[in-house]
């Protein structure tokens, strides 16, 4: 392993070795990782998540995390070793989100970027544009929406309550 690649690698919160990310790597979470997907998202993270893509079985996320070059993060051992992937040990989302800071993941928001519901990249809504009536008149406040899904986005207490939980890691 070259030097580089070393500094690339660190042990998980079980000591187990993991890989550690830049901000700009492309993710796929695993079917036991779909809140992990939204936290990441909101954080600026392009963040596939299997279930989202209709891919169960091993070899088939494996195939896809090479094909699309993402970094395959899962609980599994045996498949973060397959694809030399990141392995969480934790359950609780709040857990796998220390074990990502403890990685060296920057998790905080910033203005949204991504899609939480897809993983689409959202665009930011004219101030003169119409909103449905579930969103906030966007004179009033930012409105972003995803181009792919459709949804709309705006920093409300879901934003504030995400924040709250990455402030406190």
């Amino acid at each position: 392993m070259t030097e580089d690649a070393s500094a690339d690698r660190r042990p998980s919160a079980d000591g187990s070795p993991s890989r550690r990310a830049p901000a700009d790597t492309p993710l796929l979470l695993d079917v036991m990782l779909g809140k992990l997907a939204t936290y990441l998202r909101m954080c600026g993270y392009d963040a596939a998540y299997a279930l989202d893509r209709g891919v169960e079985a091993d070899s088939k996320l494996l195939a896809l995390a090479e094909s699309e070059d993402r970094l395959l993060v899962t609980r599994d051992v045996e498949l973060a070793e397959r694809a030399d992937g990141l392995l969480l040990a934790s359950k609780p989302v709040t857990d796998q989100l220390r074990e990502l800071a403890d990685a060296g993941f920057a998790l905080e928001l910033s203005e949204p970027a991504r899609c939480a519901e897809c993983n689409g990249e959202l665009v930011a809504v004219g101030e003169d544009a119409s909103t449905p009536e579930y969103a906030p008149d966007s004179a009033e406040i930012r409105v972003w929406r995803c181009p792919d899904c459709g949804q709309y986005f705006w920093k409300g207490s879901h934003w504030e309550s995400v924040e709250a939980t990455l402030r406190e890691l």
